[in-house]
């Protein structure tokens, strides 16, 4: 490629990018319909019974049928992984990098073609698909610089003042065992691929779940981990549900550690699960969110209008940093709700392959009746429908799960600014000045991401004031959305995350490790 993929990329596509989208479509769509294996002990490992996984983009479009896993395929998998860690782990830090790599490399040379099954499984447009594929390389290239960078954590300290004797002293960060990754629906292949390379990258041997909902991303990221020759058992893929695999996969005896990217009502019961038994194992969860943007009277009105609609709308608002709550001063209130509506009502909303449709599906039929009910409880609770607010159904749509990008304007006790509903539906509420906003914004369980427009004082107290992991300012690509590896950590506080730590932060990789002090004496 003449350019590199990244979220500022897809803000202004070059003309290659859409061609060789074009051209991988077409091969993908010639390849639908086929049956899909668990991976197991570096084997494709057939299923008992699979489901069918139909395109939420069109129901008629058949993507695979997949595997429908239970306790034993877990067992199996966990087998796998647990008999393949010693050696794993002994394995020199060089050569765990450069798999790592290897598989990074792989990933790009896929882009487009796992771009465009993200696409059609997703639903995402063809700008988040490739970018989601790019951003997963960047997590094994960059988690294996980091590991490289740090010397694997191991570190020489002073020596013990003891008379007589040379008492030498280390630290050495080292693996726990057997890690499991569950991913969610949303970023099935970036938010798989990342704790995957952590995990692996630092001598832990893996077993991914992927969501029921998106069970071909995890399959997609198996085959470069397989064809990058990892050894048999360092990585392992088994797909089914969250209340038999998952049960499985978190109850099991051999886990050692676990990431999970999910409902802040999942995270913490998963948190407290592996915080008990026998002694506390790690659990990195990745929580949701109830994301909110600040505009000020002095805010670049233009600006925030573009950046609210694309963290609003950006995959039907279900990504875990989607704007979702709007406080806006009530002197440019108008001013911005007339301009929010105006670009909403240009959005192309429609199949997502196609370059003219900036937003397409919600995931499921569950979802599109769950939006259809929030739509109707915004009036029957004292708001107000500005734009959208109900499903389309016209032409091949009525095939799918679409629902209009809306903008709904309530009082600020209403419901739905603290229910996390993972839609595009966003509440908006007027407010008298940054300090009620501030207070608006910060009542709430979840931290994950958080942004404002304003001038420079308001934006230091803002910086200051606002409890969310993640920051943005007076950005038009996104008002609450657009982390990239490398440029920015993505985690979250309060409910949104259970460690403090973020996602491709320096501090990141040594919560796949335990520490152990080293002294001996000569």
């Amino acid at each position: 490629m003449s350019f590199k993929l990244t979220y500022a990329t897809m803000f202004d596509p070059p003309a290659e990018m859409h061609d060789r989208f074009e051209v991988a479509l077409v091969k993908v769509r010639s390849g639908l319909g086929a049956t899909h294996s668990h991976f197991i002990a570096g084997a494709d490992a057939p299923a008992m019974k699979c489901h069918e996984k139909r395109s939420p983009i069109d129901e008629r479009i058949l993507l695979g049928r997949f595997p429908q896993g239970d306790a034993a395929d877990v067992d199996r998998a966990m087998a796998a992984a647990k008999a393949a860690f010693p050696a794993w782990r002994a394995t020199p830090r060089a050569e765990r990098i450069r798999l790592m790599r290897k598989v990074a490399e792989l990933l790009e040379a896929r882009v487009y073609e796992i771009g465009a099954a993200l696409a059609l499984e997703v639903g995402k447009n063809r700008m988040e698909a490739l970018g989601e594929t790019q951003e997963t390389a960047d997590f094994f290239w960059g988690y294996a610089e980091d590991f490289e960078r740090n010397d694997g954590y191991d570190r020489a300290l002073p020596d013990d003042p003891v008379a007589g004797f040379r008492s030498h002293n280390r630290s050495v960060l080292k693996p726990h065992g057997v890690w499991g990754v569950i991913a969610p629906f949303n970023f099935p292949l970036a938010l798989a691929g990342g704790p995957v390379a952590a995990a692996l990258v630092t001598g832990n041997t893996v077993v991914l779940k992927g969501a029921t909902d998106t069970p071909w991303a995890g399959r997609l990221l198996a085959d470069c981990l397989r064809d990058a020759g990892l050894p048999p058992g360092v990585f392992n893929f088994v797909s089914g549900s969250g209340g038999v695999v998952g049960e499985a996969l978190v109850n099991h005896p051999d886990l050692a550690g676990l990431t999970f990217t999910g409902s802040a009502d999942v995270g913490l019961r998963l948190h407290g699960l592996l915080a008990g038994g026998r002694y506390p194992r790690p659990c990195i969860a990745e929580m949701g969110g109830k994301n909110a943007c600040i505009v000020t009277a002095n805010g670049d009105l233009d600006r925030a209008a573009l950046g609210i609609v694309r963290s609003a709308y950006g995959l039907s608002g279900q990504k875990c940093s989607a704007l979702s709550r709007l406080y806006v001063h009530e002197a440019v209130a108008d001013e911005l709700t007339a301009r929010l509506v105006e670009k909403i009502a240009a959005l192309g909303v429609g199949d997502p392959t196609k370059r003219e449709h900036w937003m397409g599906p919600v995931i499921s039929g569950k979802a599109l009746l769950a939006f259809e009910r929030h739509c109707e409880r915004v009036q029957m609770q004292g708001g107000r429908i500005l734009a959208g607010g109900h499903r389309l159904t016209e032409g091949d749509l009525a095939h799918g799960h679409f629902a209009a990008p809306t903008l709904a304007e309530a009082p600020s006790d209403h419901p739905l600014f603290t229910e996390e509903l993972f839609l595009p539906l966003l509440m908006v509420c007027r407010v008298k000045g940054l300090d009620e906003a501030l207070t608006l914004a910060n009542a709430s369980n979840l931290g994950l991401t958080a942004g404002i427009y304003g001038d420079e004082a308001e934006v230091a107290t803002f910086l200051d004031r606002i409890e969310a992991g993640v920051t943005y300012v007076n950005r038009p690509q996104g008002a609450t959305t657009g982390a990239w590896p490398g440029y920015q950590a993505f985690g979250g506080w309060k409910g949104s995350g259970s460690t403090g730590k973020a996602i491709g932060s320096f501090y990141y990789l040594p919560q796949y490790l335990r520490e152990q002090s080293q002294t001996v004496v000569e």
